[in-house]
C-alpha cells in the first residue's frame, strides 16, 4: 500500500502540491486525472523518488521513501512513460533484457524475464531481434512495458504511456494492461488526461484540480453517478 500523508511540494514560489492526502490500495490501479498543472507527475515521482516532498510524507507499506535506498527503490518500481526512450542501438530484447540486469539479475534469469515480459505484452518472438525503429508506436509502448515489468516489480508508475498511438491501440493497450494487471497483481499508479481510458481501467479513480487538490476519489461509477463538483462533472463530461 503507498501512502501520501500531508505531501506538499514547492519549485520556488511554485506550490505543484499542497497538502496532499492519498492511499493507494494493493493490487488495484489508481489513475490520477486533471488539468495540466494539477501535480499528477510530481505524485508519481515521488514514489520512486524521483521527486522528495517539501513536506509530508510517502510511504509504501508503512516505510518512509525518503528513507530507502533510490536505488535499491527502483529496482522494485517499475517506470513507463509517454516518451518509450528505447535504446535505438539494441534489439527488443536487448533493451529489456539490459534493465532487468541493471536491476542485478544474473543474465540468463534477466533474458528469461525479459522473454516472458515481452511475451506476456503481445510482442511476438519473430519482433524480439528487431529495432525499435522497425516497430509501430503500439508496438513501442509494449516493449516499454515489458521493460518496465521484467524488474519484476509490485508497483508499476504510468505518465500518460498511451498517450501517443492511436485510439485503436490504445484500447488494445488498455485491455492489455488491465489483464496484466489481473495477473500479475500489481499495483498501478496511471495518469491520463482522457476520461473514457480513466473510467475504463480505474479501481481507484482520483480527480485533480491545481495544486494537487483533490476534488473526488472513488470508483469511477460512484463518479460519474454522483459527481462532487461542476469541475468533477465537466472532467468526466456526465
Amino acid at each position: 500500500m503507498i501512502e501520501f500523508h500531508r505531501v506538499s511540494k514547492k519549485y520556488g514560489e511554485t506550490a505543484a502540491l499542497a497538502d496532499f492526502s492519498l492511499t493507494v490500495p494493493t493490487s488495484k490501479i489508481t489513475v490520477l486525472m486533471g488539468l495540466s498543472g494539477s501535480g499528477k507527475t510530481t505524485i508519481i515521482r515521488m514514489v520512486n523518488k524521483m521527486v522528495s516532498p517539501t513536506s509530508g510524507s510517502v510511504s509504501i507499506d508503512g516505510l518512509d521513501v525518503l528513507d530507502r535506498d533510490a536505488v535499491a527503490l527502483r529496482r522494485t518500481v517499475g517506470y513507463v512513460m509517454q516518451e518509450v526512450g528505447l535504446l535505438p542501438h539494441k534489439t527488443v530484447l536487448e533493451n529489456v533484457t539490459l534493465i532487468a540486469r541493471i536491476a542485478g539479475q544474473p543474465a540468463e534469469v534477466a533474458r528469461d524475464n525479459a522473454t516472458e515480459m515481452l511475451t506476456m505484452v503481445g510482442i511476438d518472438e519473430q519482433s524480439f531481434g528487431r529495432y525499435p525503429q522497425q516497430l509501430s508506436g503500439g508496438q513501442q509502448q509494449r516493449v516499454g512495458v515489458a521493460r518496465a515489468l521484467a524488474i519484476k516489480p509490485n508497483i508499476l508508475l504510468m505518465d500518460e504511456p498511451f498517450g501517443a498511438v492511436d485510439p485503436i491501440v490504445r484500447e488494445e493497450l488498455q485491455d492489455e494492461l488491465c489483464r496484466i494487471q489481473r495477473e500479475l497483481g500489481l499495483t498501478i499508479i496511471f495518469v491520463t488526461h482522457d476520461r473514457h481510458e480513466a473510467v475504463k481501467i480505474a479501481d481507484q479513480l482520483v480527480v485533480l484540480s491545481n495544486g494537487g487538490h483533490i476534488e473526488q476519489a472513488g470508483a469511477p461509477s460512484d463518479l460519474a453517478a454522483k459527481p462532487a463538483s461542476a469541475f468533477v462533472r465537466k472532467i468526466l463530461g456526465v
